[in-house]
């Protein structure tokens, strides 16, 4: 049955819903949440055919909503409570713990990340806003890429009520490992993302925007030309699809601006297809960050966006897995070393760097104290920032 305009019918339908499936079963480890927010009397149904993007961030990071929010009514479903509780306690772990001690070294080391800057490249990125949030929270322009396809519009009221439970549990499964070994398992976040309800990166990155304390004020659904050319677009359509979130900081009241597109960033995928390195070009020079990238720019088949990024950026910050250390120059690069360099995962192997842990070995680097990339081990993480000269 699919789901009606009316909180009124949603709200009779909670009783068949109380009674679900083992999906909906409380894991052991949650604690139950407070008593949702109660159901206001029904608005016009004219004003809830489409949820505000804003409120579907709350409702899909198991955040409180306005009560007047067409979406409340939805927070009366135990299951969307039980998933209110796993990311409650997954974000608090994260931001007070591993966030908490990022921040204090970023205070000692890395002030400098935090100021305004016009814009920050994160290739490789998929949906993950989370960690380039966290080091460069003042940017006004965010350029995020993958392979990773951005979806339809997540809209709660328009989901099928019979599968509310498996999608929720979907979105959880999809952002595990990004909160707790900080990588997203691309393979199991392209099976949990591609079922029911709620596929593509935007419902992660709504997740994100919400729980980092942003105010979504527009969506819009984008393509890029082979010039590099910005356009509006149906969903997934064009010649680089892509979407554009506008939204505000509530701690600063800072606007900004997040772009993410699906598209193929090796050399042959640029010769086929030049507009997204076209539109980044555009926006000149600014920051980039890079984790948990696949030693992908070790290989020939992508100097164009390595070449890209060491010519457009005044500061890099990353793991052993961007950019080999190889690239950057003395003479026009300034390297600060942090943690521990002990090489690649066993998958990655073959990306040993002997430069890089000499440079480890010689420089004495201060501790990073914080599990990055592959390396969720803080004890075996490593960060690299490199600044122009």
């Amino acid at each position: 049955m699919k789901n009606s305009s009316c909180p009124l019918i949603a709200a009779a339908l909670l009783p068949l819903l109380f009674c679900s499936t083992t999906e909906a079963k409380r894991r052991p480890d949650e604690q139950p949440v407070p008593t949702a927010i109660p159901v206001q009397s029904a608005a016009p149904a004219t004003q809830l055919t489409v949820s505000p993007p804003q409120d579907t961030a709350l409702y899909l990071a198991g955040m409180p909503l306005d009560p007047r929010s067409p979406l409340t009514p939805l927070t009366q479903i135990p299951m969307w409570r039980e998933h209110a509780a796993f990311f409650e306690n997954a974000f608090a772990k994260l931001v007070q713990g591993k966030f908490s001690r990022l921040h204090v070294w970023q205070d000692s080391f890395l002030p400098e990340s935090k100021e305004p800057m016009p814009v920050v490249y994160y290739m490789f990125s998929g949906p993950d806003f989370l960690y380039v949030d966290q080091f460069f929270p003042n940017a006004s322009t965010y350029i995020m890429c993958g392979k990773e396809a951005i979806g339809p519009p997540p809209d709660p009221l328009k989901m099928d009520f019979g599968f509310v439970p498996a999608a929720l549990q979907n979105l959880e499964n999809a952002m595990k490992s990004s909160l707790t070994a900080t990588y997203f398992v691309t393979q199991d976040m392209k099976v949990d993302l591609q079922r029911q309800e709620l596929n593509g990166t935007l419902p992660i990155i709504f997740v994100f925007l919400a729980r980092a304390d942003k105010s979504i004020r527009e969506v819009s659904f984008v393509s890029l030309d082979k010039s590099g050319a910005l356009h509006e677009s149906a969903p997934g359509r064009g010649g680089t699809p892509g979407v554009r979130v506008s939204y505000v900081d509530n701690q600063t009241g800072r606007q900004q601006t997040l772009f993410y597109f699906t598209t193929d960033i090796s050399d042959g995928g640029i010769a086929a297809n030049p507009g997204f390195m076209k539109f980044c070009e555009q926006h000149g020079t600014g920051a980039s960050f890079l984790k948990s990238s696949s030693y992908l720019m070790f290989e020939n088949g992508f100097n164009r966006v390595r070449d890209f990024l060491l010519s457009h950026s005044k500061m890099i910050v990353q793991d052993d897995s961007g950019i080999p250390i190889t690239y950057f120059a003395p003479d026009k690069w300034n390297l600060r070393l942090f943690g521990t360099y002990v090489g690649p995962i066993e998958l990655f192997k073959q990306h040993y760097q002997p430069r890089l842990a000499e440079l480890y070995e010689h420089s004495n680097p201060a501790e990073f104290g914080v599990g990055f990339g592959y390396q969720w081990d803080y004890r075996k993480s490593n960060l690299v920032v490199a600044e122009r000269n």
